[in-house]
């Protein structure tokens, strides 16, 4: 790059009348911009968008003194693209060897980004009149919005992370290879059957050959069965033959907790002296007799909405012949450590929990309006960091302690048993309101386990982590959530929830749908499958591009680096396989239950495409068994996106219609009914057909 040039000079002269900034605030330069177009959308908070080869800019010089201890330079940012270079100089003078370079994934949510910046020599750097120069790449067509441009000293997590990051890569490699092995392993014994009844638990299996001194053993959620056997309960086997039978207890009382075998798995064990060796792969509950005989409830039809919540338009319901919804919760939000005149107390396990009174009541105003139209209702389970947890205190034991602060939300906690007790009477207590038919607050049919995991880095963070070794703790949780579920209501599912991006991604945090699926798939294989669905989110190749026809990273194989709207026909093909299937006879179900085309403003013609590439998916769908629902995210248009309008209503503080209805609101609404004909004809032209037939894929899928 350059030294600091004549430019420079004048446009440090151009700005050397500004006013004091924020004390600890960076304020960037639109008139520095070189190949890109900058505009400040609210102070602090800038939308760029790369326009050559060389794009830059340079921030306000610096009317304050970096601290010597601040070596953090942090910020938010939104990108529906990946960036893999963007080279911040500390100036002046603009010098390669005054510069950090790094990446940033894909964000389709506001996601803080921190990189150190004294570690690359720059201890001196920091004076007043100091300034940056942010380089993002060398290509046209980059978009990125970022704000709270900052310095800061490194937080606790950090300094952990920098001293325990070399160790906790080595273990998790070392439990990497421990749970390959215990994948692959062949064992003599097996455990084939588990079931949960109200007090007992009958296990059954088979041993070839063991015989002496077999134990069964239960294996509690927060324990380690491969590198430290961690058992809660032994129990010994009388033998007379390969087959066996043991009803256990399905309950432990440990101190002050009750210990609910539901939640645990099982595994044939024999001792050899003081130890246990491990004889069979462990198994899941197979069955859980419920409490209820709730009536399974069908699909109406495929269309859905996301982000469901009571207040203003919920008539669209009706008016849009909804047939299912999502609805978000953030279940860390709900608790509370001392109870009030504002909790609900609610037991589990032997111990007091306090729920928050208007969260609960706040959803169950939202639940019973779908259940009064019978849509099928998904709830999805996120649990916020513990710095945006109300209760700070619920957040520390909720929150996983390798949760890195650049995700947005937490992986579940399966570390302790007090994690792990928290999250299971809070899934107890949701599951118990919203299953049983004597309570009024409605009926949550399904429950979605986080978001985008595939993304987890992102939306379900647990720090750096091997696919494998995710997934074991993913699986932990769907599990829970599952077992929970079905002791109240036997047609519940646990769905694990994915973007788009299913054999490729640029962001080297994320991972492959199809590898997490695969995975999770292998786990039922050896430890007893469970019936989970599946929640896809096939956006288009680009967010803010509604023409999802001209997807090139979609292709009709399952290979396939994208499935988006435009091969929608690879995920309904590969739920066909019986290999995918559950207990390898039954589809599971698929919602897609978190995507909608973009319109780039409020123009007609951005509209009409909005609304043109929702008849495009939904025309294919109808004809596709395999994919159930399709939830419309997000109902509104919402401000915290990044720019984006996804929603069938505009923004609710839109200048010129608050709320209004979009072109794709008629057309949703009009789907599926006999005025569908006429309401989507329009956008045959749009997309380039004279037939819906065209926009079918009739090909195999290789």
């Amino acid at each position: 790059m350059n030294r600091l040039n004549i430019t420079w000079l004048f446009y440090l002269l151009l700005h050397s009348f500004v006013a004091v900034a924020q004390q600890d605030a960076i304020q960037l330069s639109g008139v520095s911009g070189h190949h890109l177009n900058m505009e400040e959308v609210e102070p602090g908070t800038y939308r760029i968008e790369t326009t050559g080869t060389d794009p830059y800019l340079f921030s306000l010089p610096l009317t304050f003194e970096v601290d010597k201890d601040e070596s953090v330079l942090t910020f938010e940012y939104f990108s529906t693209g990946y960036l893999d270079h963007l080279q911040v100089f500390f100036g002046p003078p603009i010098d390669e060897n005054n510069s950090i370079g790094t990446s940033l994934g894909v964000r389709e949510g506001w996601s803080s980004r921190s990189v150190e910046f004294r570690e690359a020599g720059l201890e001196n750097w920091g004076k007043i009149g100091s300034l940056l120069r942010l380089d993002f790449g060398n290509a046209a067509g980059y978009q990125i919005q970022i704000r709270n441009i900052r310095f800061r000293k490194p937080n606790a997590n950090e300094l952990e992370n920098a001293r325990n990051a070399q160790e906790r890569k080595k273990a998790d490699n070392v439990f990497k290879q421990a749970l390959l092995n215990y994948l692959e392993e062949s064992f003599p014994g097996s455990i084939q059957k588990v079931n949960v009844e109200d007090k007992t638990i009958s296990i059954s299996g088979n041993q070839q050959g063991i015989l002496n001194d077999l134990f069964i053993a239960e294996v509690p959620m927060h324990g380690n069965l491969l590198l430290k056997p961690d058992f809660l309960n032994i129990y010994p086997l009388s033998i007379a033959d390969s087959d066996f039978n043991i009803t256990v207890p399905r309950y432990t009382d440990k101190e002050d907790i009750q210990s609910d075998g539901l939640l645990s798995k099982w595994v044939l064990v024999q001792k050899v002296g003081q130890d246990y060796e491990i004889k069979s792969h462990a198994r899941y509950a197979d069955r859980v007799q419920p409490l209820y005989n709730l009536p399974e409830v069908n699909l109406t039809n495929k269309k859905g909405i996301g982000g469901f919540h009571s207040g203003k338009h919920v008539s669209d319901l009706d008016s849009l012949g909804i047939g299912s919804v999502t609805v978000n919760m953030w279940i860390s939000k709900m608790l509370r450590s001392i109870p009030s005149e504002n909790t609900i107390t609610f037991e589990y396990g032997g111990k007091s929990y306090y729920a928050d009174r208007e969260w609960v009541e706040k959803h169950d105003r939202t639940i019973k309006e779908a259940e009064k139209r019978d849509i099928v209702t998904s709830a999805i389970v996120l649990i916020d960091k513990a710095v945006n947890t109300p209760d700070k205190e619920i957040g520390r034991i909720m929150e996983h302690p390798e949760c890195d602060p650049a995700g947005i939300y937490s992986m579940a906690n399966f570390t302790s048993e007090e994690a792990v007790q928290m999250y299971a009477a809070t899934m107890d207590f949701l599951a118990h309101r919203y299953s049983n038919p004597a309570n009024d607050q409605g009926r949550v049919h399904h429950w979605i386990v986080h978001n985008e995991v595939d993304a987890g880095w992102v939306w379900t963070n647990m720090g750096e982590k091997d696919s494998l070794v995710f997934m074991d703790t993913y699986h932990k949780s769907m599990r829970l959530v599952h077992n929970i579920a079905r002791q109240y209501d036997a047609h519940a599912k646990a769905f694990i929830t994915l973007t788009h991006y299913w054999n490729w991604t640029q962001d080297k945090h994320f991972y492959h749908s199809r590898d997490l699926l695969e995975i999770l798939l292998q786990f039922g294989n050896v430890e007893g499958d469970f019936e989970w669905g599946i929640a896809q989110h096939p956006y288009p190749q680009s967010l803010f591009e509604p023409k999802s026809w001209l997807d090139e990273k979609a292709t009709f194989d399952f290979d396939t680096p994208l499935i988006t709207f435009k091969n929608i026909e690879v995920l309904d093909a590969w739920v066909k396989q019986p290999f995918t299937m559950y207990n390898g006879v039954k589809k599971r179900t698929v919602f897609l239950s978190e995507q909608g085309p973009n319109s780039k403003d409020y123009t007609s013609k951005n509209l009409m495409e909005q609304a043109a590439s929702m008849a495009y998916v939904w025309k294919k769908l109808e004809v596709l068994s395999g994919i159930e629902a399709f939830q419309f995210h997000n109902w509104m248009d919402h401000r915290g996106e990044g720019g984006l309008r996804i929603g069938l209503r505009r923004f609710p503080d839109d200048e010129e219609d608050p709320y209004g209805k979009k072109p794709v609101w008629y057309v949703y609404r009009d789907l599926g009914t006999d005025r569908e004909k006429n309401t989507i004809d329009f956008a045959k032209e749009i997309i380039g057909i004279t037939s819906w037939e065209e926009v079918r894929y009739k090909g195999k899928i290789k």
